[in-house]
């Protein structure tokens, strides 16, 4: 007979790993990623610092987890955007925008969850590259159906992609976005990403 797997027991882990980000996240958004312990979290939930090593080996894994559900949140916009039923250039427009206004709202009005993204992107971890590939592969997608629809000229769509992630980077990078505020100097959003999609039509 073939032993089935717990589902009560893998539910009630699940639970468990929720509340601890959540806890988490509020406890770093209100006091800042620095200045919160393990010990901290622990405390909050009512339960021991071991408890919390049972699901997460340190808190920078719980600080990686979280920024993997904040980057996972800008993923399914991009996807959702994709998914328009309006051209190329419209959704590269819609979803480039969107992205600079949710870099605006979550994390630069909240200086603590702005916090939290800077360290992540100064170790360099893992979930901001899955990230940065992920996006990529949804803007090739728009790209090459540009291209096929002859609204773009023939080009080498991955290629286009990461051209065009890099020409609106200042969009999406919370210190870049952070440090071009207000500079009267630097090209307003909407001029950057009129510039990098008539690039595509070159």
């Amino acid at each position: 007979m073939l032993d089935l797997p717990d589902v009560s027991a893998d539910s009630a882990r699940q639970e468990n790993i929720t509340r601890i980000l959540e806890t988490a996240e509020r406890l770093f958004r209100h006091y800042g990623y620095s200045k919160t312990t393990v010990a901290d979290i622990a405390r909050d939930l009512g339960m021991s610092t071991a408890n919390i090593y049972r699901f997460f080996g340190s808190k920078a894994d719980i600080h990686q987890a979280l920024c993997g559900r904040m980057l996972d949140q800008s993923y399914q916009m991009a996807l959702s955007v994709r998914n328009q039923p309006i051209s190329a250039s419209e959704r590269l427009r819609a979803y480039t925008m969107a992205q600079y206004k949710m870099t605006l709202e979550t994390m630069l009005d909240e200086q603590k969850v702005h916090e939290m993204v800077v360290i992540a992107i100064e170790r360099e971890w893992h979930v901001i590259e899955e990230h940065i590939y992920r996006i990529q592969e949804v803007i090739t997608e728009i790209i090459a159906e540009g291209i096929a629809a002859g609204e773009f000229v023939d080009q080498d769509p991955h290629v286009a992609s990461k051209c065009f992630g890099a020409a609106t980077v200042d969009l999406c990078h919370p210190q870049m976005v952070a440090q071009g505020l207000n500079k009267t100097y630097q090209a307003r959003p909407e001029e950057l990403i009129e510039f990098a999609i008539r690039a595509l039509k070159k």
